[in-house]
């Protein structure tokens, strides 16, 4: 018995209930398959999918960023209002890149040097800049003038659209980072005990600054992609998407304690909830109801986490 809720609760068994609901779907919901019904559901899932990666570190090394749907709205509005202004495109990326870096970074110092704990850091930087992004456009969203900022969501190489590309290049990256790299053995090595990799030589600070600022850094790279989608930049964009992105890690089998993740897992927590949403909405239910949904892929996250942990702590 214990043997088969390891299994069930592993990454093996979150592939497994995945692709048995995903079979479920395909069989309720004809229209589910469709190549372009597929293709926007990807597409739904690039701001999600692309803050999820870094998030993935965050919550790794006993943190995370409430502030991260923030600065999405905030690295958009900066894109579209410098590109307007300077009538330069790459002026205009390159900006809302550097003030997503800013806002990373700034949070990781806050937590890592003053040693203020990240729920209120973030939650406070969470106020600041979406506060920012209200000011500087006046509470209204900033069309875009330039014909080729609509090109960077638009454009389809090899018939794949360029943000479902970069969502695609980011999971494998930090897939990479996080299996193969010093870096990555160090963030689990935090999140794990980060008083043991302290006394172990690992600078804890130096990799919890670089964590956040790389959550900053992606979170711009989605507010770009995600203006460019809806053609202006919108000062409200992305609200509660840190609790989407948090909920899409746990189910992927993150832990809430640290220590522990896998990016084909928060492949798979991202994809339920896009494909929650998309069949809610090819069966015309409601808005209202998804919210409630949401509330309970949350609640199932967490105790799909509890449960892990006590797993472990049994076979510890």
């Amino acid at each position: 018995m214990d043997r088969l809720k390891r299994a069930v609760l592993g990454e093996q068994g979150l592939v497994i209930l995945f692709l048995l609901a995903l079979g479920i779907v395909c069989v309720t919901v004809p229209s589910f398959m469709t190549q372009r019904n597929i293709l926007g559901l990807l597409q739904s899932v690039v701001t999600i999918g692309i803050v999820a990666c870094t998030m993935m570190l965050c919550l790794a090394s006993r943190d995370f960023d409430l502030s991260v749907g923030s600065t999405v709205a905030f690295a958009g509005m900066v894109a579209v209002m410098v590109s307007n202004s300077t009538e330069n495109l790459l002026l205009g990326i390159l900006a809302a890149l550097l003030a997503g870096v800013v806002v990373g970074a700034i949070n990781g110092v806050v937590i890592a040097k003053l040693r203020i704990n990240a729920l209120i850091t973030t939650l406070a930087t969470m106020q600041i800049v979406r506060g920012s992004a209200l000011i500087a456009s006046d509470g209204r969203a900033v069309g875009v003038d330039d014909p080729a900022y609509f090109d960077i969501a638009m454009s389809a190489p090899l018939g794949i659209p360029l943000p479902v590309l970069v969502m695609v290049l980011c999971f494998a990256l930090f897939g990479f980072v996080l299996n193969r790299t010093v870096f990555g053995r160090n963030t689990l090595a935090i999140g794990g005990n980060p008083d043991a990799s302290r006394l172990a030589g690992v600078n804890v600070g130096a990799i919890r600054i670089w964590i956040f600022t790389l959550q900053g850094l992606l979170c711009a790279v989605a507010g770009i992609l995600l203006s460019s989608r809806i053609t202006s930049g919108q000062p409200n964009a992305a609200q509660g998407l840190e609790l989407s992105v948090i909920s899409a890690c746990v189910l992927g089998g993150v832990s809430l304690a640290g220590g522990r993740a896998a990016i084909s897992g928060v492949l798979v927590g991202v994809l339920i909830m896009g494909i929650a949403e998309n069949v809610m909405n090819l069966m015309n239910i409601q808005a209202f109801y998804q919210y409630v949904v949401r509330g309970v892929i949350l609640l199932l996250a967490v105790l799909l986490d509890n449960l892990r942990t006590r797993a472990t702590g049994r076979r510890l």
